[in-house]
């Protein structure tokens, strides 16, 4: 999986927003995890995995698509914001947990320790952790990509309209 173009686009945006909002000198990490918690929160209210006590299905793919690429926004944000977009990166996407709600809570604990120790290691733990989620959710990479594509340019439009 290449993610280098993912990471241009992103780098683009942040830098677009940053300036916008007048932030090239704050440190955004802390915001940006609790961003991603957020977005991931969010994401696991729309799939339902863990509602044993509804009979509520989870929400259409194309919304839990939409929410699943503002975590990849996020993820993406943190890693260039650590540097480490200027790596050559491979992730191992292949499910280990066969359970949805098992995997969130390992998406979150792989957030957790990134928080603690920003390193590439922990990083691409995350990443993969948060692509095997989106492979138990029945999102290929190939959807995930192009779903990006088009919420990236929803934030550039959000970013016009003083969102």
């Amino acid at each position: 999986m290449n993610l280098e173009k993912l990471f241009q686009m992103q780098k683009a945006l942040d830098s677009h927003i940053e300036q916008k909002h007048q932030l090239q000198n704050e440190d955004l990490f802390s915001r940006k995890v609790l961003a991603l918690l957020v977005e991931l929160g969010e994401l696991a209210n729309e799939a339902r995995s863990f509602k044993f006590w509804s009979v509520k299905p989870a929400s259409p793919k194309a919304v839990i698509l939409e929410e699943y690429v503002d975590g990849v926004h996020f993820i993406l944000s943190l890693g260039i914001e650590c540097g480490f977009d200027k790596q050559k990166m491979e992730l191992d996407v292949k499910p280990e947990i066969a359970d949805v709600t098992e995997q969130f809570l390992q998406v979150y604990n792989q957030i957790s320790q990134f928080q603690k120790e920003k390193n590439v290691a922990n990083y691409l733990k995350l990443f993969s952790a948060y692509f095997q989620l989106g492979s138990l959710l029945g999102i290929a990479y190939e959807e995930m990509e192009q779903a990006y594509f088009s919420k990236n340019e929803v934030n550039y439009q959000r970013q016009q309209n003083n969102y």
